[in-house]
């Protein structure tokens, strides 16, 4: 059974490109499969590709704030968490 472990919170989403900001409080790679929650936001995807100051990322340690792309819109203040196995 694969449990979550909170990797951050959305602060801001951009509706055009499906892009959110995310506050990152635990370290996250691109290949991790994460599930975003909020009131109306529920749904799992891989990392694909995340920005910081818009230079492509491979991982974000806490306090980074990086961009996320995701495959439906979230809200600020759902929370990002990794799918562990």
């Amino acid at each position: 059974m694969a449990r979550l472990e909170k990797v951050g919170e959305v602060t801001h989403y951009y509706t055009r490109i499906g892009v959110a900001v995310v506050r990152v409080t635990a370290p996250i790679r691109v290949g991790d499969r994460i599930a975003i929650k909020g009131h109306t936001t529920n749904f799992e995807q891989t990392v694909e590709s995340m920005q910081i100051e818009h230079e492509a990322m491979e991982e974000a340690k806490p306090g980074d704030l990086i961009g996320l792309k995701v495959v439906d819109r979230v809200r600020e203040g759902d929370i990002v968490y990794k799918v562990v196995e």
